[in-house]
């Protein structure tokens, strides 16, 4: 069994579970993934099969990927989302018309600053590891591209604080970073609270089995047949 399965990964699991998960079920101990999502982030994980095919990883790596995420603003957490521990509030309510107007400013190619909580290496160890101690690192900013950032809500002269935003974006972008600059640019702070990956590259969530169809599939035998080649 060799080839590339595209997963709808779960809210509250991790790249590395549906990972494990898929190593055990399908009895493949070489498996692999590009682009780690968030726990509470879901969708699109294309998880590669067989020592061949993640040997192939790195011809996918430098896709770029498209995100719907839910910002609300007038708050701001140490891990720049809603799971995280809440360092600031504020009113946040804001006009669409001034959020499109910040948005402007975050489209096309950018610096960000990545987050604390990342598997980012600074002097050989993860930002998160550090973060858990307490400890703040200096983070070199980064060159990104914001191909597209929208607003997906219906049009509403009220003035609100959550708003649900379309990102296409290129490697290395962190949604939440977007989300906290962005409140940040407004001025009165913002965190994701919600996240989904519709598109990474050629793979979108038409392409994708939820877990529980993969389980299905690979209990019947049958999930050989959902493998695509990988070149």
């Amino acid at each position: 069994m060799t080839g590339i399965l595209i997963i709808d990964k779960p809210e509250n699991w991790t790249s590395f579970d549906v990972i494990a998960k898929l190593r055990g079920v399908l009895g493949v101990q070489k498996i692999g993934h590009t682009g780690t999502l968030d726990p509470m982030a879901t969708g699109v994980l294309p998880v590669f099969v067989s020592r061949e095919a993640t040997r192939l990883i790195s011809n996918y790596e430098g896709a770029d990927k498209e995100y719907i995420a839910g910002l609300r603003l007038g708050v701001t957490t140490d891990t720049l989302d809603t799971t995280g521990r809440v360092l600031y509030t504020s009113p946040g309510e804001v006009t669409r018309e001034r959020l499109e107007d910040t948005l402007s400013g975050f489209r096309g190619e950018i610096s960000q600053i990545p987050p604390m909580y990342s598997a980012v290496k600074i002097g050989g160890e993860r930002l998160y590891k550090l973060a858990r101690r307490g400890a703040e690192a200096i983070r070199p900013p980064r060159q990104i591209t914001v191909f597209a950032a929208e607003i997906l809500d219906e049009p509403n002269e009220a003035p609100r604080a959550e708003w649900t935003l379309r990102f296409c974006v290129s490697k290395g972008t962190y949604i939440r970073a977007l989300c906290a600059d962005i409140g940040a640019a407004l001025g009165v702070g913002g965190a994701m609270c919600s996240l989904r990956r519709t598109r990474v590259g050629e793979f979108t969530l038409a392409d994708a089995l939820t877990m529980d169809e993969a389980l299905a599939l690979a209990e019947s035998g049958e999930l050989s047949g959902r493998l695509r080649a990988a070149v």
